[in-house]
């Protein structure tokens, strides 16, 4: 797959990658091998039925609102800066990184949680790549929406 101009060349593989990892890790952990699950009394397993459906819930709107960014492409002055990109400068990249947190959650599994935080560091790196990018090709404008808007988590 093709990058686009701006994303870091081992983008999609990496995103690859790290989802086969992720699921093969999840998948093994929590429901074949059970080696590190925490907790799962009925209380529990309606917080993390709770827990699941707000994280999804959060990444389909930050991953559909997100997309406007291929729908734009026609207009290569613009800067998103409404939709979910008020409230976070990179909303695909977080609504991947809610749904491996959520299922990591809900089926309580360690490793799969552990895994998620390196797979934000992978991720957190290749938002950096493409800020870059785009400070430079934006400059000032791209500058002033970084001071307005988090990175993952909104200032607001």
């Amino acid at each position: 797959m093709k990058s686009r101009q701006g994303e870091h060349p081992f983008n999609h593989a990496g995103q690859l990658i790290f989802l086969v990892l992720f699921l093969a890790f999840w998948i093994g952990d929590s429901f074949v091998l059970r080696l590190t699950l925490f907790n799962s009394t009925p209380f529990f397993m309606i917080i993390r039925w709770i827990v699941l459906i707000f994280c999804f819930s959060l990444s389909f709107y930050l991953m559909k609102s997100g997309h406007r960014v291929f729908d734009n492409e026609k207009d290569e002055n613009a800067l998103i800066t409404d939709g979910a990109f008020r409230f976070v400068r990179h909303p695909i990249y977080s609504g991947i990184l809610l749904i491996y947190l959520g299922l990591s959650l809900f089926t309580g599994s360690l490793i799969s949680l552990v895994l998620t935080g390196v797979i934000f560091f992978f991720y957190n790196y290749i938002a950096g790549y493409e800020e870059s990018y785009l400070e430079k090709r934006f400059g000032r404008r791209y500058e002033v929406y970084k001071e307005k808007t988090g990175k993952w988590i909104p200032k607001r």
